[in-house]
């Protein structure tokens, strides 16, 4: 029977059943065809009987050699009481189909799998008078993009992004085709895939002009409450909520007691419905599934109980049987209620990063950037890429939070080096656990590093330079790769100097970026250009004064957008001397932060403390960056900061006070008790009544 109503229909259908009660998803395909025991010839039918290599275990072929078959397994899940069921097509892949040398059977097989389900679907619903709903599956493929199938080569990989992509592009058009309500990415154990795939979906409802509700559905593999390739529940949400889904849930790997924690963790953080499809316990020596329905139903009753649940269904081991005993046990109990869940930036690595009106200063980590480092560099010039990993770990246990990493040098294949660096990070926890900003001015770097991120990573950057089309198109690529994005000021005519200039280039990106391509507010970061001061050049006085007062103008007009910046450029006329350019960095850090300033790219490692600069030295800088009136007759501040920055030049790391030594040439007694009694203020508040006595005069 075909399908009688539009996709927009039946997404409103969908929002109106699930207001009213948790709907039922089906139980497992797998387990249904296994209680039937088929041999070597049932899988090959008539049409395959003379196929080259053997086809037992390809259940998704069965749709074309056992048509029957299937449909029999979906009417008995709706039987029982499912609201959506599966197509029979986890493995329809190009990628999967190549196990069998099928791979040019993979569209055929999608679209029957679509349609045998969708005829199913409207037969049942024909005689229950209750509408029933064709989700058709997006598996994972055999494959995964973040992890080397070679443990001698961390950086190899053996599919990539565009294999996937436009493996699942074949797959969703085809499951359209044959009449799915629904696309649904499930059993995800690497979210880089499930990117490709959401990716793919997206590409295809812009080539048949609407949208369909997309389902996800991702796989703790283990008590670590990850997914196979390193993600925390909260990270893999990061990673794929730009697809705005209809639900988003965990499946498979565990029984129902251990999915327990993460399903009721992505019940409290998405703002979206939230699914759980379990195994029927945990496999038995045999490879089977021992929990009764009873027993499934149990469990699953306390997650609604608790308003965890908005779809529930079954994975491995479960039968109609199992998911009758869950609809009985769950449709007493309401649905979860959709949470108001406040407005963020939220990123990801392997964990994940909220950026939010509560969040403290974010260090971005600039070192591994071939442009702004000589060392960092060299080791990619000479493909020490495990040194060139330890200049990154470094950044990160020196507290940056998110990674920038550029590779613009012109001597360097940069889409190349781009993709090999990231790939060694993903195989680096203690690294690839923060999210990693790609860094370019060349868009084919940045896509090529997109492709290699399984977490939601940010674009530095993109711009108006080039025009507004262009824009468009890169800010459009950028939302369908699920990342934020830095905006620099700059259009047609050059980048923007002047605070006026600076809030007029970020209103009109702002503008097109959230009114005409859909791009999430809180994913916007502007660059209002942080440019080098005391140059000598009178023009460049006011530079550090217009960014942070384009800060405010930016916050007060464009709601949730966030303020990043290269601080390093700030001082770039003080290169070589260290001490000097950290405390710039930190008096501008100092002002920028309180106008609002969100994030900077800087040397986590080498930030000064703006309380602990030497006073003469901070009076000077806060002279140069807020471009006060020179207090000295007849100088400018950039002269006075120049008078007296060779007394701190050095290779140190730290702008600090002077400490006084002297009391290095005090008798022993009198030194050690001086020291002691400098250390008591840093004594535990526990002790307040403990009372500071002066020294006698002649310890003094």
């Amino acid at each position: 029977m075909a399908k009688s109503t539009s996709h927009s229909q039946t997404l409103e259908q969908l929002n109106a059943l699930l207001a009213e009660r948790i709907v039922i998803l089906d139980g497992a395909m797998g387990t249904m065809i296994q209680n039937h025991k088929l041999q070597e010839e049932d899988y090959r039918g008539e049409r395959f009987k003379d196929w080259h290599c053997d086809v037992k275990g390809n259940n998704d072929l069965l749709v074309l050699s056992q048509p029957e078959l299937i449909k029999a397994i979906h009417v008995k899940y709706l039987l029982g009481g499912a609201d959506i069921i599966e197509t029979n097509t986890f493995n329809a892949t190009t990628i999967a189909m190549a196990d069998y040398d099928m791979q040019a059977l993979s569209a055929e097989i999608n679209r029957e799998g679509a349609r045998i389900a969708r005829q199913a679907a409207d037969e049942v619903a024909a005689q229950t008078g209750n509408p029933r709903y064709v989700a058709g599956v997006l598996g994972p493929t055999n494959r995964t993009c973040s992890i080397s199938p070679d443990v001698n080569d961390p950086g190899f990989r053996n599919i990539s992004f565009d294999q996937l992509v436009e493996a699942y592009v074949e797959s969703t058009s085809a499951l359209i085709e044959g009449g799915a309500d629904i696309i649904m990415v499930e059993t995800i154990f690497d979210t880089l895939n499930a990117k490709a795939a959401l990716f793919a979906i997206e590409t295809v409802f812009d080539q048949i002009g609407e949208r369909l509700p997309v389902m996800i559905s991702g796989t703790i593999t283990d008590a670590s409450g990850r997914t196979l390739t390193g993600q925390t529940t909260e990270a893999f949400y990061n990673s794929l909520r730009h697809i705005k889904p209809l639900s988003i849930g965990l499946n498979c790997a565990l029984e129902s007691k251990e999915l327990r924690p993460y399903v009721e963790e992505l019940s409290r953080i998405a703002e979206c419905y939230v699914s759980a499809h379990p195994n029927a316990g945990l496999p038995n020596e045999f490879g089977g599934y021992d929990e009764t329905p009873e027993e499934m139903a149990e469990v699953i009753i306390q997650w609604a109980e608790e308003g965890m649940l908005n779809i529930v269904g079954g994975c491995c081991g479960s039968t109609p049987t199992h998911i009758s005993a869950i609809r009985e046990a769950v449709l007493r109990h309401a649905p979860r209620t959709l949470p108001e869940i406040p407005v963020a930036c939220r990123l990801s690595g392997l964990e994940p990063l909220t950026i939010d009106q509560n969040s403290l200063f974010v260090n971005v980590g600039e070192r591994a950037n071939v442009t702004g480092s000589a060392k960092f560099l060299r080791l990619i010039k000479e493909e020490k890429f495990e040194e060139a990993l330890d200049v990154v770990r470094e950044q990160v246990e020196n507290g940056a939070q998110i990674i920038d990493v550029n590779m613009d040098e012109g001597m360097l294949d940069g889409a190349a080096s781009m993709t090999k660096f990231l790939n060694l990070i993903a195989s680096e926890p203690d690294i690839s656990r923060v999210p990693i900003m790609i860094d370019s001015s060349k868009w084919d770097v940045i896509e090529a590093g997109l492709k290699c991120v399984q977490g939601k990573s940010i674009v530095n950057s993109i711009s108006m330079k080039e025009g507004e089309e262009a824009f468009i198109k890169q800010a459009t690529l950028v939302k369908r790769y699920g990342a934020a994005a830095i905006v620099m000021a700059f259009d047609e005519q050059g980048q923007a100097d002047t605070r006026a200039r600076k809030t007029d280039i970020c209103t009109r990106a702002y503008r097109l970026l959230v009114d005409v391509v859909g791009f999430a507010p809180e994913d916007i970061i502007f660059d209002p250009n942080i440019f080098a001061i005391a140059t000598g050049i009178d023009e460049h006085d006011n530079y550090a004064v217009d960014f942070i007062e384009s800060i405010k103008d930016i916050k007060a007009t464009l709601p949730h957008a966030m303020i990043s910046g290269g601080v390093s450029n700030v001082s770039f006329s003080f290169r070589g001397n260290n001490p000097v350019r950290e405390a710039i960095h930190a008096v501008f850090l100092y002002h920028a932060i309180q106008a609002g300033m969100d994030m900077g790219i800087v040397n986590a490692g080498q930030l000064a403390i703006y309380d602990d600069i030497d006073k003469e030295l901070k009076d000077k800088v806060e002279n140069v960056v807020l471009n006060l009136p020179c207090p000295v007759a007849d100088s400018s501040n950039t002269e006075q900061l120049l008078d007296i920055a060779e007394q701190y030049r050095g290779d140190g790391t730290q702008v600090a006070k002077k400490e006084d030594l002297a009391w290095r040439s005090w008798p022993l007694m009198s030194a050690c008790l001086m020291r002691w009694l400098k250390a008591l203020p840093n004594l535990s508040t526990k002790t307040p009544k403990l009372r500071v006595l002066k020294p006698p005069a002649h310890l003094m």
